[in-house]
């Protein structure tokens, strides 16, 4: 074989190896966001770190993983209500938004039971005598 030839093949095997991953790529459809609203978001980013700040504050930690029980215990007051997303990274349609509203004295649990295993965000935001909050744990499940 000759000069041309290697040099022929070299470019139709680049060529082919190259046409391969445009297939691969068009074809996949599991490509999700970290948020659907993310403009929104990043224009009101200021609010969320007056609530981060907020919460920080606060002398008691809100948000506790008990890996044994597989539950998030939050602490809060009688009255307070807000939502706890439950956000996996790497595949949207798990995530969930579960809305929280304490009516009993102690501590809640909420049970992470039906969650698949694997590496997961718990964001929780409530509101607390007027003033609002906003707590994030990482988590494994």
């Amino acid at each position: 074989m000759d000069w041309g030839k290697g040099i022929l093949l070299t470019i139709i095997a680049f060529v082919a190896f190259i046409m391969t991953l445009v297939v691969i790529s068009v074809r996949q459809d599991d490509i999700h966001l970290v948020a659907e609203n993310y403009y929104e978001k990043e224009i009101k980013y200021q609010d969320q770190i007056d609530r981060e700040v907020s919460a920080s504050a606060l002398d008691r930690e809100v948000l506790v993983y008990d890996g044994q029980e597989k539950a998030m215990i939050l602490d809060l007051p009688v009255g307070a209500k807000g939502s706890l997303q439950l956000f996996r990274p790497s595949d949207a349609r798990l995530d969930k938004n579960l809305p929280v509203e304490i009516t009993s004295e102690g501590k809640t649990k909420v049970s992470l039971q039906d969650l698949k295993t694997g590496y997961w965000r718990v964001q929780l935001t409530w509101t607390e005598n007027g003033v609002d909050f906003y707590e994030e744990k990482k988590i494994t499940i």
